[in-house]
């Protein structure tokens, strides 16, 4: 049920702490670095959810295919000859050779390149050279393994388990929640993949939170609210949202329009097409107006001259960060001109994982397709920005921190409740014993 305009601006109003426990909630460290833990996520976990695997522009024409790994497992996203998208398990029937890696176009068959076992894009086997040598066999025994596949606005997700429940239901309230900013109007351009030294849940974690703000990111705090932030949690899912273009409540003293101005384009410029160290354009602020509202006009304007018309957005939607966290390793970040997704994923061990970057933007519905560019790099060679330069650096730390022998739990607060809805729901898929669930701090004596 949509809430009215008077119930959200109340719920704008609550902090991003909302009701706070009566004490923290311990979440064991050895989760974030036992190999033993990683080996259950695989599986019995990673194999049941719904992952963002590509995008539509990745896969938007028949022949056109990609390769998501997650861990262990490859998936292979096929657009057919038949305008049909689909999904397999990236494994050749004979002896398991993957059939593609990496992305690509104008495919016809799927051959796989060590023996020759040809599907059809549908994943119905066609060929087999030799195929006396196997003596009775019929091709409708040998398919590719199918794989759940679904998309909602320009995400293309993937399920392996083929039982699992509809993407719509996995989503929740999400897609309800921010149908007024018309995501299906973004283009992907491009994804950066950096590799850190961090579980996929340390990673995740950066994203999934604003407790951080006020000491990782000085600069952010002068031009974002971080006190009056709600949250909200679904299930599989939450959000979070964020005000633009105000200082920080923590903040003591006030700001003046050209500190908040100058802060926005430090971090933020490049969403306006604004360059560092441009003055705060105070001849176009007009009588009554606050800085957020001439940030605004300025990313409308910005918007306008790629073609794309966006004065339908009020300040509050140009300026208001919607943040939403899918379970298990998804955030996506969107206002009226921004769309960014992240997510995290498992490395060759529980210390390494990778930072997946889908960079969006929006486009006229007339606009050619561009293919996306993705990129692979490690965290020393990303400079994505300011502030996700800032989270990226602190996770090498934050890993190194989880071995130490007195380090033992998380302690995490009701601000911090994404984290603990993320910690919950993996419990439940990973059936863990009570034991080693998450659990309320003791009292103090």
């Amino acid at each position: 049920m949509a809430l009215s305009s008077t119930q959200t601006d109340h719920l704008r109003r609550v902090d991003a702490i909302g009701d706070p426990p009566a004490r923290p909630t311990l979440v064991p460290a050895e989760r974030y670095h036992s190999p033993a833990f990683a080996q259950l996520e695989v599986e019995r976990m990673w194999p049941r959810v719904w992952q963002v695997a590509c995008t539509v522009d990745h896969v938007a024409e028949p022949g056109d295919y990609f390769e998501y790994r997650c861990g262990p497992y490859s998936v292979l996203i096929v657009h057919g000859d038949d305008g049909v998208l689909r999904a397999f398990q990236n494994a050749c029937r004979h002896r398991g050779n993957a059939l593609c890696t990496g992305a690509g176009s104008s495919l016809r068959e799927l051959k796989c390149g060590y023996h020759g076992w040809t599907w059809d894009l549908a994943g119905a086997l066609k060929r087999i050279p030799n195929r006396k040598g196997f003596g009775t066999v019929h091709m409708s025994e040998f398919p590719l393994a199918p794989v759940q596949v679904d998309t909602w606005e320009r995400l293309v997700f993937v399920n392996l388990d083929t039982s699992a429940m509809p993407l719509a239901d996995y989503l929740e309230a999400v897609p309800t929640d921010i149908a007024w900013c018309g995501l299906g109007d973004f283009r992907c351009y491009a994804t950066m993949t950096i590799a850190v030294d961090a579980n996929w849940k340390t990673i995740a974690d950066g994203y999934s939170e604003t407790y951080h703000v006020q000491t990782l990111h000085p600069e952010l705090h002068r031009c974002m609210d971080d006190v009056y932030a709600p949250q909200m949690i679904w299930g599989h899912t939450g959000k979070s949202e964020s005000l633009y273009g105000v200082p920080s409540p923590r903040l003591s003293g006030a700001l003046s329009d050209e500190e908040v101005w100058d802060a926005y384009v430090y971090t933020q410029g490049p969403l306006m097409g604004v360059a560092e160290g441009t003055p705060f354009p105070r001849d176009q602020q007009g009588a009554g107006q606050s800085v957020a509202d001439v940030i605004a006009a300025q990313i409308k304007q910005f918007a306008a001259g790629r073609g794309v018309d966006i004065d339908w957005a009020t300040t509050d939607q140009v300026m208001r960060l919607h943040q939403y966290n899918v379970f298990p390793n998804m955030t996506f970040l969107a206002s009226a001109d921004h769309l960014t997704v992240m997510t995290s994923l498992p490395g060759p061990d529980p210390d390494r994982g990778e930072l997946v970057m889908t960079l969006m933007t929006r486009m006229p519905a007339q606009a050619p397709r561009t293919r996306p560019a993705d990129v692979h790099m490690s965290a020393a060679d990303a400079h994505p920005g300011v502030v996700m330069s800032q989270d990226i650096a602190v996770l090498t730390g934050l890993q190194r921190g989880m071995h130490q022998p007195g380090f033992t739990h998380l302690v995490l607060s009701s601000e911090e409740r994404r984290i603990i809805n993320m910690h919950r729901n993996l419990e439940r898929y990973l059936d863990l014993p009570e034991a080693e669930r998450i659990s309320e701090a003791a009292a103090g004596g």
